[in-house]
């Protein structure tokens, strides 16, 4: 699969438009979508390059992700897992959007964060979720994270703004989407966002030229201050800062 990435067009623009406006009535009628916007100083995300990036929770997190970016005055460029990509109907168009795919045990691995990367030269709101995949916590707390958003932050100067969301694995969940879509009609769960403060990741890292430690713990971090904001939302303490360690998750059937 082609990695590389081409600024959309006007036609495009108006698509992204046009799908958000349809979605965001889809989120309406099966969810409450909260925005706190109160952490952005301006109400909007930054002008410019910007990475965004969110906890994950559910199969719906890329829609709510993508719904905040048009709220904050942004249309995100998602990266998203190359099976949305070869999807005969929503490839086309998610490519079509400016999306960037993720080849995750590929030779071509690499090329996503070098899509990610021309996105953002060329001024582009990038979107990721920086645990890799939904968080197999049985309590929803996010995972800790891979490093790929903190080098992409060093490689291009782009701030990294935390989205913390609470209550999407509550609009759709891994079993019985339909059903539970359909009963969420009548519940309409609320999903919760809020919205941190961009930040500078070179300053945090103390540069561009870093070794792996300094990277590992840059990304903890960031990765702090989204558990942070999640841990808030929930009104609990998260039981690991850094988000949950692989060794901590049960193993899987």
């Amino acid at each position: 699969m082609d990695s590389s990435w081409q600024r959309p067009g006007l036609r495009a623009a108006l698509l992204y438009a046009v799908a958000a406006s349809l979605l965001g009535s889809v989120v309406s009628l099966v969810s409450r979508f909260e925005l706190t916007r109160r952490n952005v100083p301006t109400h909007d995300l930054p002008d410019g390059p910007v990475i965004v990036v969110a906890n994950h929770t559910s199969f719906a997190d890329g829609i709510l992700l993508a719904l905040v970016g048009r709220r904050l005055g942004r249309s995100l460029r998602l990266m998203a897992t190359g099976g949305v990509f070869r999807s005969g109907l929503v490839g086309p168009v998610v490519r079509r959007l400016g999306f960037i795919p993720v080849l995750r045990g590929t030779s071509s691995a690499a090329g996503s964060l070098d899509a990610a990367a021309q996105a953002l030269d060329a001024g582009e709101a990038v979107g990721l979720f920086p645990e890799g995949r939904i968080t197999r916590d049985p309590a929803q707390w996010p995972e800790r994270s891979k490093t790929g958003a903190v080098r992409l932050a060093l490689r291009t100067g782009a701030p990294i703004v935390p989205v913390a969301m609470v209550g999407a694995h509550r609009v759709v969940g891994k079993r019985n989407i339909l059903a539970r879509l359909l009963g969420n009609v009548l519940t309409r769960p609320i999903v919760s966002v809020e919205v941190g403060d961009p930040i500078d990741v070179r300053r945090l890292a103390g540069g561009t030229d870093v070794d792996d430690a300094t990277v590992r713990r840059v990304a903890d971090e960031v990765m702090s201050e989204l558990v942070r904001r999640v841990a808030e939302l929930r009104g609990e303490v998260a039981p690991y800062p850094l988000g949950v360690p692989e060794e901590a998750l049960a193993p899987q059937e």
